[in-house]
């Protein structure tokens, strides 16, 4: 029996370690039958060590999503990888420490603006330079963490969601007519690399032990990574602008 993503090639952001949305994605990736390539930063290293760990052997290329040569020289080294692409992941975000923890009301512009560079418009850079590798459409799956509330602790990385989520529906606008679809996965609190950067994330997660409809576990990455995998498959075929949340349901509960 074949997989989802039989014969479909995918390019994936974010994988840093094994606890990484991302790492899951792509392991599920792989199993559906999707063909892969990986781009890290600041560490390629690091990233190839961690995907020695996937079923088969993938390639990782270097992508700062903040620069601009960067951005430019990608489709060509995915076309000599791959030749096309079918689905682009979005597995990005980052905040300068004075943008969390309580911070809000003082921190400057300057990490606003890193915050909202690397981690909300990075989606529309990483996707346009993805484009011309998308002839026959495709699919854009980025991640979020619910922007509709504020969040103790999460400070600047809350209005970079935000305008993540807002860039996601935009990108969805203006790509429908190239058969792009661009959907987000809103995950609840797991313990990735990227929690480690959020003081107070315990707390987050106590939030999820008391009211998430279904049982969460902080540690368990891959239902986010099969959320990713399903929206980057062809059973969404229509869907677009989109936010799927794997949350145990949680964003549904009030009190």
């Amino acid at each position: 029996m074949s997989g989802i993503l039989e014969g479909k090639r995918i390019l994936i952001t974010g994988v840093l370690m094994e606890s990484s949305i991302a790492f899951h994605t792509a392991k599920l990736a792989q199993e559906q039958g999707a063909e892969i390539i990986l781009t890290a930063f600041p560490r390629p290293s690091l990233t190839e060590r961690i995907a020695k760990k996937l079923p088969k052997p993938v390639k990782v290329l270097e992508l700062d999503v903040t620069n601009t040569e960067h951005l430019a020289g990608l489709a060509d080294l995915v076309r000599t990888e791959l030749g096309s692409l079918d689905g682009v992941v979005h597995s990005i975000g980052f905040a300068p420490q004075d943008a969390l923890g309580g911070n809000f009301l003082n921190t400057p512009w300057e990490s606003v603006a890193t915050a909202m560079h690397v981690s909300a418009y990075s989606l529309k850079a990483l996707t346009m330079a993805c484009l011309p590798l998308m002839e026959n459409g495709g699919s854009v799956v980025g991640l979020t963490f619910d922007a509709t509330v504020a969040w103790p602790q999460y400070d600047w990385m809350g209005p970079a969601k935000a305008a993540l989520e807002a860039t996601s529906r935009y990108l969805a606008r203006d790509l429908g007519k190239q058969n792009v679809r661009c959907n987000l996965v809103s995950a609840g609190p797991l313990k990735s690399m990227a929690a480690k950067s959020i003081p107070g994330f315990e707390q987050l997660a106590d939030t999820w032990n008391g009211r998430s409809p279904l049982p969460w576990d902080v540690t368990d990455m891959e239902p986010a990574g099969r959320g990713v995998v399903a929206l980057l498959s062809d059973w969404f075929p229509k869907t677009t602008g989109e936010i799927v949340h794997v949350d145990g349901g949680l964003h549904a509960i009030g009190a």
